[in-house]
């Protein structure tokens, strides 16, 4: 009896250490991916409006830990900080100030509003305020 108690409990122990382990694999996902724009809130013009030429991206370089891309019109790069699925990103620095829709203004309007993210089942990486959905991205090359 004893026996079987005991080979429970480090069954249990090891199923909960692969459990958290698998979390870090999630984190390290979200560096050195070109992530797209498929997904954001808000704005009443459907998003091809909003984008019609060029979808913003990001990339996320744990090293400088500063987050990169594109706007859909200017560069975009900001510092960033990760603990767990908290995400806090630093003012954008200085871009060359095209002017392509309001598009861009709505993109980083909503950055500045992020403070989670989250890398759902199907790989998708979703940018977050408190718990709800802001922005999705998927991977591209």
């Amino acid at each position: 009896m004893k026996t079987t108690k005991m080979l429970l409990v480090v069954v249990l122990t090891l199923v909960l250490t692969a459990c958290s382990s698998t979390k870090n694999t999630s984190n390290d996902a979200l560096y050195d991916t070109k992530w797209e724009l498929e997904y954001i809130t808000g704005p009443r013009i459907a998003f091809d409006g909003l984008f019609p030429n060029k979808k913003p991206y990001l990339t996320f370089d744990k090293s400088s830990q500063m987050v990169q891309g594109n706007n859909s019109c200017n560069g975009y790069s900001a510092p960033f900080t990760v603990t767990g699925n908290t995400l806090t990103l630093g003012e954008p620095g200085p871009t060359t100030m095209m002017y392509c829709g309001e598009g861009e203004q709505v993109f980083v309007n909503t950055m500045k509003k992020i403070n989670k993210y989250n890398i759902d089942a199907d790989g998708k990486l979703v940018l977050m305020m408190d718990d709800v959905a802001m922005m999705r991205f998927h991977k591209t090359n």
